[in-house]
């Protein structure tokens, strides 16, 4: 059985920067993974002081998850990203960051931006929450 996704953009609601209002899966099973973090394998954090090369680890990271399971970003239905902070502009820039990357693909799908006080790691910054659809 394969799951079948729809991604709709309603036309009487605003138009979005990239993501997709609703997200429907027909069938199928499904994979939530655990909020995804700039940590190696070592689990130490990666990039001190420079928040691209964080957000690049979550990236791998979350890629190297969702291929346990057999998945690739394109089957993400729903995604959150957790931002440390309130500036519209560092959160943009994370977005278009995470956009661009490996699992870029994750973010067309029904997704919440969130800056946030806190994160479980002290110096995290950033965190990625996947469900993803997957294939038989």
């Amino acid at each position: 059985m394969t799951a079948e996704i729809s991604r709709i953009n309603p036309d009487r609601l605003h138009p979005t920067p990239g993501y997709h209002h609703i997200t429907v899966v027909e069938a199928g099973r499904t994979a939530f993974l655990a909020g995804q973090c700039p940590l190696d394998r070592d689990g130490a954090l990666v990039g001190p002081g420079d928040f691209d090369v964080r957000i690049d680890q979550v990236a791998a990271n979350a890629l190297l998850a969702l291929a346990a399971v057999g998945a690739e970003p394109s089957r993400v239905v729903r995604s959150v990203v957790y931002v440390v902070g309130d500036d519209v502009t560092e959160l943009g820039a994370a977005w278009r960051r995470l956009a661009g990357s490996v699992i870029g693909s994750a973010f067309t799908t029904a997704s919440t931006l969130l800056g946030v006080a806190r994160l479980g790691f002290p110096g995290q910054l950033i965190e990625v929450d996947l469900t993803a659809a997957l294939s038989g």
